[in-house]
């Protein structure tokens, strides 16, 4: 049974998702590969995945925050899961490029494999995708919009004007 609920964040609202007794989908509202309600879908915000991740997000917005512990079931092929792990270890305030990330991923010389792969994260910020920089240290792609990819390395970053002129 898949659960939903959602959370208005200082960036916009979110779709939680949950496959279970785990997370499978943080979707900002308008962002790439978003998915529709299903009617078969239950919403409850009491369900315990998506009370936690609620939480836990709430903690990270807050700057009280720099690791998510939600149990985690996202869908995607052994590659796609492959790079999404390997953007889990990514630090809180860190950012490394898609290159780093094929290389993390064990798929070197697959840059943008890994980007077409960081693109389809079902996590956003819970597996964050928004660390991943193009091999410049530009701010390339993001499913949820440069904007917000910005307003998220800023937040890591503590300084929140850090960013604005990016």
């Amino acid at each position: 049974m898949r659960y939903y609920d959602l959370y208005e964040s200082p960036h916009g609202r979110m779709l939680l998702v949950a496959e279970g007794e785990a997370l499978s989908g943080v979707y900002f509202e308008g962002q790439k590969y978003h998915p529709q309600i299903d009617p078969e879908w239950r919403q409850d915000a009491g369900h315990a995945p998506l009370r936690q991740a609620k939480r836990e997000l709430i903690e990270y917005f807050a700057g009280e925050r720099t690791r998510f512990e939600t149990a985690l079931a996202p869908e995607g092929t052994a590659f796609q899961r492959s790079v999404w792990k390997a953007i889990s270890n990514v630090a809180f305030g860190e950012t490394i490029t898609y290159a780093e990330l094929a290389r993390r991923a064990g798929c070197t010389g697959s840059a943008r494999a890994a980007g077409a792969a960081t693109g389809r994260n079902p996590l956003t910020i819970i597996v964050p995708c928004h660390r991943i920089v193009g091999s410049s240290g530009s701010l390339t792609g993001y499913a949820g919009g440069l904007d917000r990819k910005r307003a998220l390395l800023a937040l890591e970053s503590g300084i929140p004007d850090l960013l604005s002129a990016a």
